[in-house]
């Protein structure tokens, strides 16, 4: 007779008591059942904080890819804007070329190499970066470009600089021999004054003989100011001969002008003057028919026609 586990159960109600039989088979069975039971169960609250444990780390790690990929397409974004950048800038440094090219034509200045190209000798103009270009597929290309043209740009902009640097000291230099190139009568428009010797053979108004005559004379109020025809230097002040009181100015260059038969001279000798500026008035010293000023205008010692460079 096989052996079997009885189970009383009492109550406290006064009910008669019940009894329960298993077999020992059955209560291992029960026994296995129940440790299944509780087996799958802790697996399955394992995998489901397991599972809770993934999603997380994927949500963040969704979170933080998200924000790699916002960079990457800002930083995109702003390789493209560069590359409109690099392509404005080089437009604008070709418009500074060109009106270099036109001021030197204005004012006759050749430029200092035989290359028109501000990217050298036989250079070409880069031509413009595609910004549209899809980064996914052409990143590299489109920034090796850039680092190209950025060195391109950067040699560029160093001859540019050169040329105007050079423009500047041949304006500068022109500036300088226009300022110092008589252009002005030295007797103001405002006085009344009038031309009574003009340059070239005359009839001596001493001798009445036919003499070569190597000024202007103009012919005005005593003690009117004589004005210096450019800048210069004063070379001397004092008597000259039949000029009488005479002013010389050095105006570099090989130009020289003279003003004589004054009554006072205004400038000493060595002074810097400017065009306009007053240096004497106007006399009748020396040997004269009457208050005037004796221009001369002298290029390299020789006389020339002071009326060439009368331009007022």
């Amino acid at each position: 007779m096989r052996k079997k586990i009885s189970f009383v159960v009492l109550s406290n109600s006064g009910a008669p008591a019940k009894q329960f039989c298993a077999s020992k088979t059955v209560m291992g069975l029960v026994a296995v059942l129940l440790l299944a039971c509780f087996s799958v169960f802790g697996y399955v609250v394992y995998d489901y904080f397991q599972l809770k444990n993934t999603t997380q780390h994927l949500q963040s790690r969704e979170v933080h890819l998200t924000s790699e990929l916002g960079e990457i397409q800002i930083q995109r974004k702003q390789i493209q804007e560069f590359a409109n950048e690099i392509n404005s800038l080089k437009n604008k440094l070709l418009a500074l070329n060109n009106f270099e090219t036109k001021i030197r034509i204005i004012a006759n200045i050749e430029k200092t190499d035989e290359s028109n190209n501000i990217f050298g000798v036989g250079g070409s103009v880069p031509e413009d970066l595609d910004a549209r270009l899809p980064l996914m597929e052409k990143h590299n290309t489109l920034m090796r470009d850039m680092h190209e043209q950025i060195d391109e740009l950067n040699r560029a902009s160093i001859h540019q600089q050169y040329e105007f640097e050079s423009l500047l000291k041949s304006l500068e230099d022109q500036q300088n021999l226009l300022a110092s190139t008589p252009a002005i009568r030295p007797i103001s428009g405002a006085e009344k004054s009038w031309v009574t010797s003009k340059f070239g053979f005359r009839r001596s108004p001493f001798t009445g003989q036919r003499e070569f005559h190597r000024g202007y004379d103009i012919s005005c109020r005593e003690g009117t100011p004589v004005m210096a025809t450019a800048d210069g230097v004063v070379l001397f002040v004092g008597n000259k001969g039949l000029l009488g009181k005479t002013v010389i100015i050095d105006h570099g260059h090989g130009m020289i002008t003279r003003y004589g038969h004054c009554q006072k001279f205004l400038k000493k000798r060595g002074e810097k003057v400017k065009r306009w500026e007053p240096i004497a008035l106007v006399g009748n010293t020396g040997r004269s028919t009457g208050p005037h000023v004796h221009y001369e205008v002298r290029l390299n010692g020789i006389p020339v026609n002071p009326m060439k460079y009368i331009l007022n």
